[in-house]
């Protein structure tokens, strides 16, 4: 996009509750999307973060022994506000969307990360962007955690009450926003393979090459962790467009989580918390060097 969308600007103004209640990134996910991208022990490496948040995942990235240089770039103001309060080591952060990083140099960036982030803007436009400040022959990667009840229509969930919720959330539409679950964001990239012999040859002839190889790398890391009802309630709400949601709808909403939490197969532990099965995605893009 090249504006911040609506649903995103309203959906995410209570920056501090996304922050609060999103989950971390588990190291074992963090280690194996830097090792894909050759980043992994390499010292002061350059990472560019397109749509950084809150720093959820910039967090992860400071913390890493490698003393990683961040260029963390954020459109939203209440979450570049908060990401930046949080002073990290290594990081520069910097107003910009994907289609335009302003504060970061051509070729700049090791490698570019988005985290939770490509689907609000997954375009031609960004993915030229992107291209503009990484090395040649950099990785661009991507990683999504994905809660059951939140997972693409397609993907078997593991309880029923996560399906529950999965099937209302599925069912909240909104004209500027297409979520992870939708997977609308892989559009993008598959438009880079013509199916026209003819087409390829006139686009080699224009060097109107792709900027990125194809197909999409990917791995994955499972994991599961414990909140409780009123905590899952909250996670739940920093979901731009169940934040949104008011009058009718929003006790509609509440009244789809109770049922939820009736439900048979809701696991407990003896504190009283329920068991969230998570998936964290991760998907590469690796530039394409027409040197």
């Amino acid at each position: 996009m090249s504006a911040l969308a609506h649903t995103a600007a309203e959906g995410f103004r209570d920056a501090a509750a996304y922050d609060a209640h999103r989950p971390a990134y588990p190291a074992e996910a963090v280690q194996r999307l830097l090792e894909h991208m050759r980043l992994a022990d390499r010292a002061h490496a350059r990472i560019v973060e397109v749509a950084a948040g809150t720093g959820k995942f910039t967090e992860a990235l400071a913390a890493r022994h490698e003393g990683f240089e961040v260029a963390a770039v954020e459109p939203h103001p209440e979450m570049r506000a908060a990401l930046e309060a949080k002073g990290l080591r290594g990081v520069s952060v910097g107003d910009g969307t994907a289609e335009d990083m302003r504060g970061v140099e051509d070729g700049w960036g090791d490698g570019c990360v988005a985290a939770q982030a490509f689907h609000w803007f997954a375009t031609d436009k960004a993915l030229d962007e992107i291209h503009r400040v990484m090395e040649r022959g950099a990785v661009f990667g991507m990683i999504w955690n994905i809660d059951d009840y939140n997972k693409p229509k397609s993907w078997t969930a593991s309880t029923s009450w996560a399906q529950h919720l999965n099937e209302w959330i599925h069912s909240l539409a909104s004209e500027d926003a297409h979520p992870f679950r939708e997977l609308q964001w892989q559009e993008v990239f598959s438009k880079q393979l013509k199916s026209n012999p003819m087409q390829v040859i006139r686009d080699t002839l224009m060097n109107n090459l792709p900027q990125f190889s194809l197909p999409i790398g990917q791995d994955s890391v499972e994991w599961t962790h414990w909140l409780t009802e009123g905590a899952l309630w909250k996670r739940i709400n920093t979901l731009s467009q169940v934040a949104m949601l008011q009058g009718e709808e929003r006790v509609k909403a509440e009244g789809v989580f109770r049922e939820a939490m009736a439900m048979a197969d809701v696991v407990r532990n003896e504190k009283g918390e329920n068991s969230i099965e998570n998936l964290e995605r991760v998907l590469l893009q690796e530039q394409v060097d027409l040197a």
